[in-house]
């Protein structure tokens, strides 16, 4: 169950978010933050002990929000998989390239406690989605190449947020600035669903 935020606190989230995404966790402070909401530093240090916390609880709740509605997705009963599979590149690139902070969260938070993530029931829920027994229905049929259901999410995942994780490194190697590089994810959005078919396919 979410927590119910007051008024001024959801003003600091917004007004932090939107400092996170344009500057970076490292170059915003608590006293900018404290102006973007028009509040004083005390009394945003009152709400949120730590610019630290204000940033784990806000990209926690992205992360959160954006896996239930991935779940929706993956449960779908009208879709059929190569859909869904289309629908999980175009929602998880479109929401990296909206949120480009939340790959380098995810993985700091994975290291440090990753029991927070588990605790997700969203998490739980994607190897016992719609989309796993469909590939799973497949392979009976004789349609895609029999793998373990894990290597089959991995691959997805790990084609659509790998770039971004190491997008420093693609930028420096091929002298992009970041418009040109989301360009270059916004292509991926087409071609990584006809990867995986063709890697899955018979």
């Amino acid at each position: 169950m979410k927590k119910e935020y007051s008024e001024t606190e959801i003003k600091i989230k917004t007004a932090a978010k939107s400092l996170f995404l344009k500057k970076g966790y490292s170059a915003t402070t608590t006293r900018e933050i404290a102006k973007e909401s028009d509040i004083n530093l005390a009394l945003l240090n009152y709400y949120f002990t730590s610019k630290w916390k204000l940033f784990e609880i806000i990209m926690f709740e992205t992360l959160f929000d954006f896996l239930s509605k991935m779940v929706e997705v993956y449960n779908d009963e009208k879709t059929s998989l190569e859909e869904k599979i289309k629908l999980t590149c175009e929602k998880y690139i479109d929401m990296t390239i909206a949120e480009p902070l939340l790959p380098t969260f995810v993985l700091n938070e994975l290291k440090n406690n990753p029991t927070s993530f588990l605790k997700m029931p969203s998490t739980k829920m994607i190897m016992k989605s719609r989309l796993v027994a469909q590939y799973q229905e497949g392979v009976k049929k004789g349609i895609y190449t029999k793998v373990e259901p894990i290597h089959f999410v991995t691959n997805i995942m790990s084609l659509i947020v790998f770039p971004f994780m190491c997008s420093p490194i693609l930028k420096k190697m091929e002298k992009l600035n970041t418009k040109e590089f989301n360009t270059l994810m916004l292509e991926r959005k087409k071609s990584i669903p006809k990867w995986i078919i063709k890697m899955i396919k018979k």
